[in-house]
């Protein structure tokens, strides 16, 4: 019996030198979590929201303000804030080890202390794994120009 010793050879090398692709429940797990998040910013579920972003996590948003987590939240449960829709579209996850990067599309509507606004964003999460658990660490939104 014959063994191919250099295709085995090149096998290995090959394996060995090309990264494996991202684990597709990885990708599923931060979709399936940026859908939550949305969801629990629009029903203003504090305890979730908590939950999902990280201690020093920290969020650009359409007017050029950044929040920390405590800000991020006291505004996403400020009861002035009615929001009637709050929906991703053009989710793309790229995952990098530990970390994932999503962009995409945001539309959210609803009314701030009686006046009605409507956004068209686009945005762009960084997630990190850390200790088995995915955690939102930065986000940015903007508004495209017209």
């Amino acid at each position: 019996m014959q063994i191919r010793t250099p295709g085995v050879f090149a096998f290995c090398l090959l394996t060995w030198l090309v990264p494996p692709l991202p684990a597709q429940d990885d990708v599923s797990t931060i979709r399936s979590l940026e859908l939550k998040w949305t969801e629990s910013y629009k029903q203003r579920q504090v305890d979730i929201l908590s939950s999902l972003l990280a201690d020093d996590f920290v969020i650009t948003v359409e007017n050029g303000a950044t929040y920390g987590k405590t800000g991020y939240i006291s505004h996403s449960a400020e009861s002035s804030v009615h929001v009637d829709v709050a929906e991703m579209s053009d989710i793309k996850v790229r995952m990098h080890g530990n970390a994932a990067v999503v962009t995409g599309a945001y539309h959210e509507r609803g009314d701030d202390d009686g006046k009605h606004y409507d956004y068209h964003d686009r945005f762009t999460d960084v997630w990190m794994k850390s200790e088995g658990k995915w955690q939102v660490i930065a986000s940015h939104y903007s508004v495209a120009i017209k």
